[in-house]
């Protein structure tokens, strides 16, 4: 298998685009026709709606990006039922072929880290959960992050290390300076270190960093002192960050970046102008529009418009 820095480069070149769709299905949120059978019904009823919402958004944008990012909270706060209709929506990704990116922020030490690493990151069978790629929290130290980063390289996985988030009180911490500089900078120093150890044929590692797209500049200075990582940029649509906020997150090929998106267009049928045009009872063609619309406007706005697809 090859490491997950090339599976990702290759994912996004073939697509012709860095976006990433993350699922985060939300009971309040889902289409009426799937959500009328599971409310006041419990967990086993809004687990099976979830399964049922994220496979048919897999299924309209799977032809047209690469990768995908369930946000575990959603699935965990339903208990056994929600971690299996977890699993299934790993399975389908992964039988569309999609990267797959589990956004769960664990972060420990020791054999807790270990533990965590084991469950969520391999794909191909080589842990449970099947992820390509895996979210992690940085703040309980370089120790914390070496079981993860030694799971990553011995299972071809990869690593998205919280680094300069989205959410505005994230600035409270990650902004105080220490040693002359903000704590994000120390943090992405530490990353951009372990992507470079771990760098494959495509001039990136396998550990990236989670830097927001609602903070244009300090995400343009990282990109240019972190030059080996990936980035997964949140905060675009409806967090406010559009397609200009982004485009220095790329390197000079339109790589290096991955685009999340997640309630704009997953959720598009409840707002304009996708509403209007498609209302609830189309809401996987508002999906698809949401998607095609991003994908343009990246093309158009950032240096990803430089992608040309290429054939499997």
């Amino acid at each position: 298998m090859q490491p997950f820095a090339d599976r990702l480069n290759a994912a996004i070149r073939q697509k012709a685009t860095p976006v990433i769709v993350g699922l985060d299905p939300r009971l309040s949120m889902l289409p009426e026709s799937v959500r009328r059978t599971a409310e006041g019904a419990g967990p086993e009823a809004a687990a099976s709606a979830y399964e049922t919402f994220c496979r048919e958004v897999i299924d309209v944008v799977a032809p047209l990006v690469p990768a995908v990012k369930p946000q575990v909270a959603f699935f965990e706060q339903l208990g056994p039922p929600g971690m299996q209709a977890l699993a299934h929506v790993n399975e389908a990704a992964r039988q569309n072929g999609m990267i797959l990116v589990a956004d769960a922020k664990r972060g420990d030490i020791g054999s807790t880290a270990e533990g965590y690493a084991d469950a969520w990151l391999g794909p191909g069978g080589t842990s449970p959960w099947g992820a390509d790629a895996l979210t992690v929290n940085p703040y309980l130290g370089d120790d914390a992050l070496a079981p993860f980063v030694q799971a990553a390289r011995r299972r071809q996985a990869g690593l998205f290390v919280l680094v300069k988030t989205s959410n505005p009180g994230g600035a409270r911490f990650q902004d105080a300076v220490a040693e002359g500089k903000p704590m994000y900078w120390h943090v992405g120093h530490c990353v951009e270190a372990l992507a470079q150890d771990s760098q494959s044929a495509c001039g990136y590692g396998a550990v990236g960093a989670v830097v927001g797209a609602t903070c244009p500049d300090e995400l343009a200075a990282l990109r240019y002192g972190m030059s080996h990582c990936w980035f997964l940029v949140p905060g675009y649509g409806i967090q406010g960050a559009g397609a200009r906020d982004v485009r220095d997150a790329f390197d000079q090929d339109g790589l290096g970046a991955i685009i999340n998106s997640s309630r704009a267009i997953i959720f598009a049928h409840a707002r304009e102008p996708y509403r209007s045009r498609y209302g609830a009872s189309r809401w996987q063609e508002a999906v698809e529009a949401a998607t095609r619309d991003m994908i343009e406007a990246l093309r158009a706005e950032t240096p990803a418009g430089r992608l040309v697809a290429t054939k499997r």
